[in-house]
């Protein structure tokens, strides 16, 4: 094994953040804030400004002609009390709602699954438990295609896992530990607990519960789940491994971060951080100059002491065979889910997919890293409403795109199709697969937009407008500070708005705006930009994941990270206003405890409940909680399990929130 810098971090979920803040991309495009400036120039936003013309040059939204809060208040489209910001070991909702944990960390998804004990784990009753950090929540209605908002389909991400809060006694096992701790059987609880969950839920008076014994139910796993190869890249020699000749059968999936649910009621699982699973040296490898782009091997976890697959030395290949879209059935138990090749390979945050006027299905993606890339696919084939087996592989041909944000305001979406451009074999791509393969090589001949971390993407059907989430880029250096990210080190992130063309979600040429630039508006040095409507809890720091809910209102949750303690609130979910006097004012509804992340956000098809995710609780920034002051970790046996829930580690949960009186949210 070749040790990595990790000696640094003081948690797993910290070590993601300081991966995602480490760069891995040497291209000389102008950034998108390079981009940003030129378009604006930083005469038209002061630092830290709230003016009426840096909103409106920054939202479009004329707010130039207003007075003030008591003229704008009069257009919101939210109608809820707002919580305030802060820190402590539970959540919190707006008044008049409710948030109740539906299932956490351990919890029975198969009917015979043993009843969770945190101090005796085994893989064997991990695989049909309840897996760890629950990311992504998508809702189906059943049965499908009836939109029933009481009783459906949930299907989570399970991204990954933290020893230290997982296992009696063995605390940090990366950096300075060496792994010294972990066992075999340690090691395959961490990955039957990586994956996903498919379960039954329903709604009875007014409470969600899970269905125990349901046909559906299913645990998706890194341990044992096989999978299929589709698209370009099945079968190629770069796929092929010892264990698999032909390059189309794969084990399990990792690091699935946010994800999708097509129109098809199909359920995407987006591969984001797969190279932290991976060690070995690069020196030398065959495909060194790849994965050293991809950042392969991050050895993260002891997975290849025990399991040569993830040994990059021991299986050249086994790490092109992630980082990919996986497709799953979830109304059949049975299926096999589909690594879909032609959306490409990279550290896809998420899969949200929009039926194009045409007919044609469009997913967008981004690649969650400093100065990586947004993309989106479009389908070859048209989506079939009255036949949903005609579906089943639309995602396997069409086009992939990578997006270059260019100042006069418009969005190109460049082609990544073999032959064409610099997409030659004299350049090192002499078919599709290895465009695929290596999406991240071909974005960079093509000189798309370097980002800052690129996370969900959602596109509204409402107006065609797709909200894009960049959490932060705490590499921004001195030079490249510019209008809408008045500011280096940007750790609070900003929202970007395309437009499609003529509400064409295929189109190669978009157009965009800026929605706010995060962070805290009183403080001159931070830099942020939003609607001098926006009261002193709407503001945010680092949107991650987003929803459009049912009345085409847009929904943010953040993850700061250990960051939390630079901005003085814990994450949560805000609402926040996308048109007319009020565009650029978020409004704050939820917040979770000390150390976690908010993920999900999902609606039900009539918004009367909002699922969230609630991931790693008691893990980032711990250290700065006064009364805590520490890792969580077993380092003090009094208080070894720390008593967040119940007396029990702090476990990853599922929240439902619903209104008391039964009630749209929001509303």
């Amino acid at each position: 094994m070749k040790n990595t810098d990790r000696s640094h971090y003081s948690c797993r979920a910290e070590a993601y953040e300081a991966s995602e803040d480490t760069p891995s991309n040497r291209s000389e495009a102008p950034t998108i804030g390079d981009v940003i400036n030129r378009r604006f120039g930083r005469r038209d936003v002061l630092r830290g400004a709230l003016g009426v013309a840096a909103i409106g040059a920054i939202a479009g939204s004329g707010l130039a002609a207003l007075g003030g809060k008591k003229a704008l208040a009069a257009s919101a489209s939210f109608n809820f009390s707002e919580i305030s910001h802060g820190v402590d070991e539970t959540h919190h909702v707006a008044p008049g709602y409710s948030a109740d944990v539906l299932i956490r960390w351990g919890d029975p998804v198969l009917a015979d699954a043993p009843e969770f004990d945190p101090m005796n784990q085994t893989a064997a009753a991990q695989a049909k438990q309840f897996g760890y950090n629950n990311d992504y929540v998508g809702y189906i209605g059943l049965p499908f295609g009836s939109d029933n908002a009481e009783r459906g389909l949930l299907c989570v991400n399970h991204e990954y896992t933290n020893e230290e809060v997982m296992f009696p006694g063995v605390g940090k096992q990366d950096g300075d530990a060496e792994f010294a701790a972990m066992t075999k059987d340690l090691v395959e609880v961490e990955m039957a607990a990586h994956g996903g969950s498919i379960l039954e839920i329903e709604k009875v008076d007014g409470a969600w519960s899970v269905v125990s014994g349901s046909e559906y139910a299913r645990r998706i796993t890194a341990l044992e789940t096989e999978m299929e190869l589709t698209g370009p890249a099945a079968g190629h020699d770069l796929m092929k491994t010892s264990a698999d000749s032909g390059g189309t059968k794969v084990i399990g999936t990792i690091n699935n971060c946010a994800g999708g649910i097509t129109p098809w009621g199909t359920y995407l699982m987006a591969e984001e951080n797969f190279h932290g699973y991976f060690w070995g040296d690069v020196e030398g490898h065959p495909q060194q100059a790849a994965l050293e782009r991809y950042g392969v091997p991050g050895a993260w976890y002891a997975w290849g002491q025990f399991h040569d697959r993830f040994d990059i030395g021991k299986e050249p290949n086994e790490s092109h065979r992630f980082g990919w879209i996986v497709e799953v059935d979830p109304l059949d138990p049975t299926s096999t889910p589909k690594k879909r090749t032609a959306l490409g390979r990279f550290k896809h945050e998420g899969g949200e997919s929009i039926v194009n006027g045409d007919g044609r299905v469009v997913v967008y993606m981004g690649d969650d890293q400093r100065f990586d890339y947004l993309y989106k696919f479009v389908s070859a084939g048209t989506y079939n409403p009255d036949d949903r087996a005609a579906n089943m592989d639309l995602l396997d041909e069409g086009t992939l795109y990578v997006a270059r944000f260019d100042a006069e305001g418009t969005v190109a979406w460049l082609p990544l199709t073999q032959g064409e451009g610099p997409l030659t074999a004299a350049n090192g791509f002499p078919d599709q697969a290895t465009v695929v393969v290596n999406a991240r090589l071909a974005a960079d001949a093509l000189g798309a937009t370097p980002m800052d971390r690129p996370e969900d993407v959602e596109a509204n059907p409402a107006t065609d407008k797709i909200y894009v989430m960049l959490t932060n880029n705490s590499r921004r250096t001195a030079e490249q500070v510019d209008a809408a990210n008045p500011r280096a080190e940007n750790r609070f992130g900003q929202i970007v708005e395309i437009t499609a063309a003529n509400g064409d979600h295929a189109s190669t040429e978009d157009t965009w705006e800026m929605l706010v630039v995060c962070g805290d508006p009183t403080d001159g040095e931070v830099g942020a930009i939003w609607n001098p409507a926006t009261s002193e809890n709407g503001w945010f720091a680092s949107p991650d994941n987003c929803a459009v809910d049912n009345q085409g209102r847009l929904w943010i949750s953040t993850d700061q990270g250990s960051g939390w303690s630079l901005s003085g609130t814990a994450d949560g979910v805000w609402a926040m206003e996308t048109e007319g006097d009020l565009r650029g004012t978020g409004k704050m509804f939820f917040r979770v405890p000390i150390g976690a992340e908010m993920c999900g956000p999902k609606f039900t098809p009539d918004d009367t409940t909002l699922f969230v995710a609630v991931q790693h609780p008691a893990t980032d920034g711990t250290k700065a909680y006064p009364g805590f002051e520490r890792n969580s970790t077993f380092e003090d046996p009094a208080t070894r399990w720390p008593d967040f829930q119940e007396g029990m580690p702090p476990r990853p949960s599922v929240v439902t929130i619903t209104k008391d009186d039964g009630g749209k949210i929001g509303v």
